[in-house]
């Protein structure tokens, strides 16, 4: 109501002003099923100018942009994915508190055109608040190929709202969509949707209880779309009849007196038929398919990838082949980032630097504690962005949802379901948003049992340890090793599940009931976009958080002030009290304790303190290249990457070269670790206590630090007990102390 009223004001204002309503940003809410493309249509109109954060008071995730098109100003705002707006889930919650409070000048419904009927569900939901709407029937080349004709102009005359055929992928319809949606939300009276006949039994009941209402509570009616809020009565909706304050109303019996006898006392079922009706009448009208139909590329690759005996097996082939292509494309970049990191950067700090009087201490700050610690990080972002782009690549294509499909059997023994696995698979990129994805699930025992497993999955901060660790010891299987680290985490995830679901969550599993999108080709737009917003948090915490640890990772190796040797440091210090503990498990060291300490914070700060720890001490006699001859460097070393890079995709063959970037932090971890001791050191950084702001997010999200404890004691136990049996059970069998 309040931004209604301000949209008045707005407009009073600018015609006093001698200026037209034109002037005022017009606000378009998007609205759709999940996998109806809405998301990928959001990225296409908006793009770069999309900014992402959290609805108020919850976690599910806000997107909006604001732009021109038209000489006028649009605040888009991308509502969460939702198949109806009963308040079921968080999300739908979310979309439909929005629309009936912000009232919105116009709503963009995005529909799959290859789904219609299921889709037009939740148009007519929407249809039923009375704002603006514009249809985006998406997907539409899809449904041209596969021979569908959908009669839009037809639609549009049943509804009373504009249709406009879209295919985000291609970026077809996208003008005219936004044009119509100007268009609509300049007329609203002239464009408002139809009022859609549910049946004369259900609109006798509605026309006798909002003439009752009306004469109670006036003004209650006035604040809220009326149809929409009739309906949620007759549903005896608990989250609207909380939300005004209303218990029992006598004149809503005496309008539903009638309805109850001849349909049965459900009438929440009722008013979903006759919303299923409309719609299921409406496809039938307006949609025509051919009448001999081919089995479908998705039906045929389906019967592959969802078969009982081959789907685990292909499963994880294409996780092992995700894996490979993301190391070999990004080494040469990363290595490129390492050796700027050693050379140039370092001398161009200390040519800045010493010029301007800076002390001994300081030079060193920047280079051995914020070049060296942030710079070792940001060596594995090309590892990072590839790995991204290539789960973002699976999602897209439709493949991650037959993972959750295929692992429902595997997560039923564990008292789960496949939808459990949506959150473990985010959890690959990064486990603080897997463990928000928890409130998906409806049960709160499987939120609580999900997001404790969730951390066992190998997130993308634990690869530059892995990155760093095969590359020494194992330099001709890296991806192989790292893909077993991954595969070892979820079968520890199913083994722990087997023990929490015998103990603290006892009960049967629920059942699943997911849809399966079909198979698409991503388009390069979308999958850039995409790939940007999860890798970015990774460059973020770099420049921030990264940042700052690793100038306090340099005083605690250099306090007390003066120190000789950094065994002797604050942090070395606390390294060598805790170092016992690792003895048995092959790196009871003081410089791998004191970098699993700092890797609390964040796991990739493992790699930082290592960097700062074993950092070498300046060669005063090595001459200093030129500015002309470091820039010059810079542009043939990052020349000779790409061309690396191309060679390892088309599997050419390479000369063999020697690396020396980074050789001293390398030479100094193969002089501290065997093969064995450093499998042993990466399953523990997978497995230990969550980072802490997987901490913070299990405290957020279920209100309590009870499981973000039991999640910090079980794990670091894990890990020490898994590095125990892979170190020693790997000396009693000969492979190395």
């Amino acid at each position: 109501m309040s931004t209604q009223l301000k949209h008045k004001e707005e407009e009073l204002d600018a015609e006093l002003s001698g200026h037209s309503a034109a002037a005022r940003t017009i606000t378009v809410a998007v609205a759709g099923n999940p996998n109806s493309g809405k998301s990928t249509l959001i990225n296409a109109i908006a793009g770069t100018r999309l900014h992402v954060g959290n609805w108020a008071g919850v976690t599910v995730e806000k997107k909006e942009a604001l732009f021109e098109f038209g000489g006028r100003k649009i605040r888009l705002v991308d509502l969460p994915g939702t198949y109806s707006l009963s308040p079921y889930s968080q999300e739908e919650i979310v979309a439909r508190d929005y629309l009936v409070h912000e009232r919105p000048d116009l709503i963009i419904n995005v529909v799959d055109a290859t789904n219609l009927e299921r889709n037009l569900y939740l148009t007519v939901q929407i249809m039923e608040l009375g704002i603006p709407v514009v249809m985006a029937l998406n997907i539409y080349d899809e449904a041209t190929e596969k021979g569908y004709r959908i009669d839009a102009r037809a639609m549009e005359e049943m509804l009373g709202i504009a249709v406009v055929p879209t295919s985000a992928t291609k970026k077809t319809g996208l003008d005219e969509l936004l044009a119509t949606a100007l268009r609509v939300a300049d007329a609203p009276k002239q464009r408002a949707p139809k009022k859609l006949n549910y049946g004369e039994d259900i609109e006798v009941a509605c026309d006798y209880l909002a003439k009752s209402f009306r004469t109670s509570y006036p003004a209650l009616i006035d604040n809220y779309p009326q149809r929409w809020l009739l309906l949620k009565l007759m549903e005896q909706d608990d989250h609207v009849m909380k939300e005004l304050g209303l218990d029992n109303l006598d004149f809503l019996d005496q309008a539903l007196h009638h309805l109850r006898r001849a349909h049965g006392e459900d009438i929440e079922s009722i008013m979903a038929d006759a919303r299923y009706s409309l719609a299921s009448g409406l496809t039938r009208e307006v949609l025509h398919k051919p009448e001999l139909r081919q089995t479908e590329l998705t039906e045929k690759i389906d019967k592959l990838v969802l078969n009982r005996f081959l789907g685990i097996p292909i499963f994880m082939a294409a996780m092992w082949l995700l894996f490979k292509l993301t190391f070999d494309l990004s080494a040469p970049f990363g290595d490129w980032i390492g050796a700027m990191t050693e050379g140039p950067f370092k001398r161009w700090a200390s040519a800045i630097l010493t010029p301007l009087g800076a002390p001994d201490w300081t030079v060193s700050l920047v280079n051995d504690g914020i070049i060296a610690g942030v710079g070792s990080v940001l060596v594995f972002v090309p590892v990072i962005f590839a790995m991204m782009f290539f789960i973002t690549f699976l999602e897209g294509s439709g493949y991650m949802a037959r993972a959750a499909f295929v692992m429902d059997r595997t997560m039923h023994s564990i008292g789960l379901h496949g939808k459990s696995f949506i959150p473990m698979l985010l959890g690959f990129g990064c486990n603080v948003p897997g463990i928000y994805a928890t409130r998906t699930l409806e049960n709160p025992k499987d939120k609580v049992l999900t997001a404790l497993l969730v951390p066992l999955m190998s997130c993308g901060a634990r690869l530059p340890v892995y990155v760093l660790f095969v590359g020494i010891f194992f330099p001709s299987n890296s991806s192989t090793v790292i893909w077993s680290l991954y595969i070892m985490g979820i079968l520890l995830a199913i083994g722990m599940g087997l023990i929490f679901k015998r103990t603290l969550f006892r009960g049967e599993a629920p059942m699943f009931i997911m849809e399966l999108p079909p198979y698409r080709m991503p388009s390069l737009h979308s999958l850039c976009v995409h790939t940007w917003e999860k890798g970015k948090h990774f460059l973020f915490k770099a420049g921030t958080y990264i940042f700052a640890v690793s100038v306090l990772v340099w005083f605690l190796l250099n306090l007390p002030w003066g120190v000789e040797h950094k065994r002797d440091s604050y942090l070395g210090q606390a390294g060598a009290a805790i170092a016992p503990i690792f003895q048995p498990v092959g790196f009871g060291t003081w410089e791998a304790a004191s970098s699993l300490i700092t890797g609390v914070i964040a796991k990739e700060i493992v790699v930082g303190t290592m960097g700062e720890i074993y950092a070498p001490k300046k060669d005063e006699k090595k001459e200093v290249p030129t500015l002309q001859e470091d820039l010059k460097e810079v542009a043939t070393s990052f020349g000779e990457a790409c061309v690396k890079a191309v060679k390892t995709l088309l599997y050419l063959p390479q000369a063999e070269e020697q690396e020396e970037d980074r050789a001293g932090l390398k030479a100094a971890i193969g002089g501290s670790f065997t093969p064995l001791s450093a499998y042993a050191f990466m399953a523990f950084v997978l497995l230990y206590m969550p980072c802490v702001v997987a901490i913070a997010a299990m405290r957020q999200e279920f209100g309590t630090w009870k499981w973000a404890g039991v999640g910090l004691l079980y794990q670091t136990a894990l890990a020490w007990g898994a590095a125990l049996i892979i170190y020693q059970g790997g000396r009693l069998l000969g492979l190395g102390g």
